[in-house]
């Protein structure tokens, strides 16, 4: 199960807070500074999340843990919310928890991307303090592997006397959009310039795959799904004949044909919250685990590979522990104005549109140590499945497993918040998309139809669409 997987790599639970006496002072004041909000007075249509949804709606919307939690999984998610928001610091240093950083890295710490736990932002916004990370891939013998000189990711921030990897300038192509009945929308793209390569050119047939932090609320509900309920909604052939042919993310996983179900990442590419934990901490910040003990220094960065290390590995196991429980126990929101007569018809509208194919239905989750994340029915408005969204949205590589085109459906809990708690709405996998009308409009390939049907739409019924969209 998956959530055993998850379990079984952070180690043994009771030692999550050995050693951890350096944290010992404001540990209490910060347990109940993180006290979720009130969760009484549930019934389904605004709890998404069953017992794992928290009545809460500001900019902290996506920081509240999970109700009943126990006293030593307060203490874990403190110290988990400690790690996400430290800056980490080069090696040696006498903050030896969190040295090690780098040498290439792209934020210091978990919440310098996942702003109060949310989505990141795009660079070239306004202010222009926003990060994407850029993976490397090139298809050889069927297969991505990273560039030779660069490695899986482009970073543009490294340790002093070491030079970042580039500096990738990010332009964003408007095109305007003119719906039947008048009223205008306009698309942006980005393209991307590469420049201050300190070890010359990427590969000829290297490209970026320009990534934003996605929100992390739910990522525990999400771990619990079931596998089985994930493939049993496969549809690869489409056999039921509505255009829509999800398939799952089959990750190998030991001899013989075994696999795990990818549940996160943009390509559903990672089966559990250790791996993607590991994976972010590796790439976007050079921090090793035991889960993932390499960093992504090639061959050819010399200089960068005889920096200091922070220890083997650079996050110890109950450090690293706590952090992805921490992820596990982040709540998920209440919807607003469910009763709404507006936001009725306009589930209604959604689901007519044919979105729900994608974006609905409900799941049974599998038991768990944390109560409220434990066979919790829930409805994250995603079918976790990978779906061709067309070429407008495509990157350049595939591999023989997912195509360019294939994303894994984004959940829709929180969906009206972002704003609220990240300042801003940037969406899809580059952020490209700045309302919920763009990120329709760049629906292509299987939901070429829902999308159509959304533009064909009288006014009136695309905003109740959009109001319902605003209450998730």
């Amino acid at each position: 199960m998956n959530i055993e997987r998850g379990r079984a790599k952070r180690w043994v639970a009771v030692a999550r807070l050995a050693g951890m006496a350096w944290l010992a002072v404001g540990l209490l004041a910060a347990v109940l500074a993180l006290a979720p909000a009130e969760e009484s007075g549930y019934q389904p249509a605004d709890a998404p999340a069953g017992r794992a949804t928290v009545r809460e709606s500001g900019r902290s919307a996506f920081t509240q843990h999970l109700p009943d939690l126990t006293d030593d999984q307060l203490a874990t998610f403190a110290l988990g919310n400690h790690v996400f928001n430290t800056s980490w610091v080069e090696a040696p240093s006498t903050v030896e928890k969190f040295d090690g950083l780098g040498p290439y890295y792209s934020r210091r710490s978990c919440s310098g991307c996942h702003v109060r736990d949310g989505r990141g932002i795009p660079p070239g916004s306004p202010g222009d303090d926003g990060v994407f990370v850029y993976g490397l891939a090139r298809e050889l013998d069927e297969t991505l592997v990273p560039d030779p000189k660069y490695g899986e990711q482009l970073s543009e921030d490294a340790l002093p006397g070491v030079a970042p990897e580039a500096n990738v300038a990010v332009h964003w192509l408007e095109q305007p959009f003119r719906f039947p009945d008048g009223e205008i929308a306009s698309l942006r793209s980005p393209a991307y310039e590469v420049h201050d390569l300190p070890l010359g050119p990427l590969a000829f047939d290297t490209h970026l795959r320009p990534r934003l932090a996605p929100a992390l609320i739910g990522a525990g509900l999400l771990e619990a799904v079931p596998d089985s309920e994930i493939l049993a909604r496969e549809d690869p052939d489409d056999k039921d004949g509505d255009g829509v042919s999800g398939r799952a993310r089959q990750i190998p996983d030991g001899p013989e044909g075994q696999f795990e179900v990818g549940h996160f990442g943009w390509k559903a590419d990672q089966a559990t919250i250790v791996d993607q934990v590991a994976r972010a901490l590796r790439l976007d910040m050079g921090i090793t685990s035991d889960v993932q003990p390499e960093d992504d220094v090639t061959p050819a960065e010399s200089l960068a590979a005889n920096r200091p290390e922070g220890g083997h590995p650079e996050i110890d196991s109950a450090t690293f522990s706590a952090l992805v429980d921490y992820c596990a126990m982040l709540a998920v929101p209440a919807r607003r104005n469910a009763w709404d007569p507006r936001v009725i018809h306009g589930a209604a509208v959604f689901a007519a549109a044919g979105c729900g194919s994608c974006h609905g239905g409900s799941y049974t989750t599998e038991a768990s140590d944390f109560v409220a994340l434990s066979q919790q029915k829930i409805e994250p408005g995603t079918d976790l499945l990978l779906h061709d969204m067309g070429q407008g949205l495509a990157e350049a590589v595939s591999d023989p497993t997912v195509t360019g085109a294939e994303w894994r459906t984004p959940p829709l809990w929180g969906l009206g918040l972002h704003s609220r708690v990240s300042g801003h709405r940037y969406l899809l996998h580059d952020g490209r998309a700045r309302t919920l009308i763009e990120a329709i409009l760049w629906h292509g390939g299987e939901a070429r139809g829902s999308r159509d049907r959304f533009v064909r739409m009288p006014s009136a019924e695309r905003q109740a669409l959009l109001d319902y969209l605003e209450s998730l």
